[in-house]
């Protein structure tokens, strides 16, 4: 019988080391037995990792798990713990970027750099037809790969350290401020869409700060008109081509208040459904929702956003044309009213903890980290509000004097 000399023992053709682990659910120590080295170095190497690991309560065994098993794994684990939509985002992120490129890859052979190659592939040709995927898209698979991984360490001990967090990835793109919309540009808009049907919508967004889904799912209900307050209960998204309701994103409910105007926008705006309901008849789909289609049926999320795209180009075609006056509006993403909203309450003083309730950050430092251009901006007129509420006439520097910073250069 061969000799195991300080764990070490020659099996036929190949090494294999031999180390004592204490088991996680029993406490009791164990032999574990790893073979399949090709030199007596490799093995010895091998054991002094796993020794280390051991002690520090880290060790775990060497498995074939590839990285497309366990991700499969690990997704149909989520589904009970996620939203559907954001299930189906895993999936597609894992089975579009991650499964086809490292899909064979045992797990636990998976490092730093493995990750970082992979996003460095992504950036350069990882969309469709081989084009260059987004910086953002990119860093959305990294969330999912590095959540995946953490699982793989804490909950099914198929990893000692999770590699995603050592992994370098792309940075993220920073959109340009000056393609967000001044207030006197979304006035513009929103006179310019006045008269459609959802006119109304697009008011909405821009005053309350209320994602996409969340008003799709509003109901008249939600709305307290003589109050002048909204109630944010829940969102709707799109799963495997169905219109599916869900709750918020923060998965809490929340309240907005709402300016007159907008309340007047409103109450012209159900007069107008009630209308379109006697009009249709018995064609007419029940229910309560406050934005829907001609007939009464929900609308779907890519409607209203394809519907800005086309009345945004509508009105610039429009002002090229010289049919009517006003500038030209710089082309912006439905999304970008919420972020029109938010800058316009920061620049206007708003505590950045009542913006994020508004917005319905769940943490208020999602608000700082999103915004912090505006914030930097109003950084440099502190001083001057300082030297205003200790009573000084003229707080701000001259035109054209040279400041501390400027006079010591």
């Amino acid at each position: 019988m061969t000799q195991v000399r300080d764990g070490i023992v020659r099996r036929g053709g190949t090494w294999s080391y031999v180390i004592r682990v204490t088991d996680r659910d029993s406490g009791r120590s164990k032999p574990k037995w790893v073979g399949g080295f090709s030199t007596e170095a490799e093995a010895k190497a091998a054991r002094d990792i796993a020794r280390v690991a051991a002690r520090r309560g880290e060790y775990v065994d060497r498995n074939r798990v590839t990285v497309a098993e366990f991700l499969a794994s690990w997704l149909d684990g989520h589904a009970l713990t996620v939203k559907p939509r954001t299930l189906a985002g895993y999936r597609f992120l894992v089975d579009s970027y991650v499964v086809p490129r490292i899909g064979t890859t045992r797990l636990q052979a998976v490092s730093a750099s493995t990750l970082s190659g992979l996003y460095r592939e992504l950036l350069a040709a990882g969309g469709r037809g081989g084009r260059p995927l987004s910086a953002r898209t990119v860093e959305f698979t990294h969330a999912v790969v590095r959540k995946a991984l953490n699982d793989a360490v804490h909950v099914d001990q198929l990893l000692p350290s999770n590699p995603a967090v050592r992994a370098k990835r792309p940075r993220s793109e920073v959109r340009d401020a000056t393609l967000m919309w001044s207030a006197e540009e979304l006035r513009t808009f929103l006179r310019a869409v006045e008269g459609h049907r959802l006119a109304p919508f697009y008011r909405l967004a821009a005053y309350s700060g209320a994602r996409r889904g969340e008003l799709l799912n509003l109901r008249w209900a939600d709305l307290d008109l003589d109050a002048g307050v909204m109630r944010i209960r829940g969102s709707v998204g799109i799963v495997a081509g169905r219109r599916v309701e869900g709750t918020t994103k923060s998965g809490r409910e929340r309240k907005i208040s709402l300016d007159r105007g907008t309340v007047d926008v409103l109450l012209a705006h159900r007069l107008r459904q009630d209308e379109d309901r006697l009009l249709a008849d018995g064609s007419w789909v029940p229910g309560d929702h406050v934005f829907r289609m001609g007939i009464g049926s929900p609308l779907f999320p890519d409607t209203v956003t394809q519907l800005m795209a086309k009345l945004l180009g509508r009105h610039n075609a429009a002002v090229g044309a010289a049919e009517v006056p006003g500038p030209l509006l710089p082309v912006i993403r439905l999304h970008d009213l919420r972020h029109v909203h938010a800058t316009l309450l920061l620049q206007a003083g708003v505590p950045v903890h009542v913006v994020a309730a508004r917005l319905g950050h769940a943490d208020p430092s999602v608000t700082l980290r999103v915004y912090a251009h505006v914030l930097d901006g109003q950084a440099t007129e502190v001083a001057g509000v300082f030297a205003r509420a200790m009573g000084e006439a003229d707080a701000a520097p001259e035109a054209g004097s040279a400041g501390p910073q400027q006079a010591a250069r």
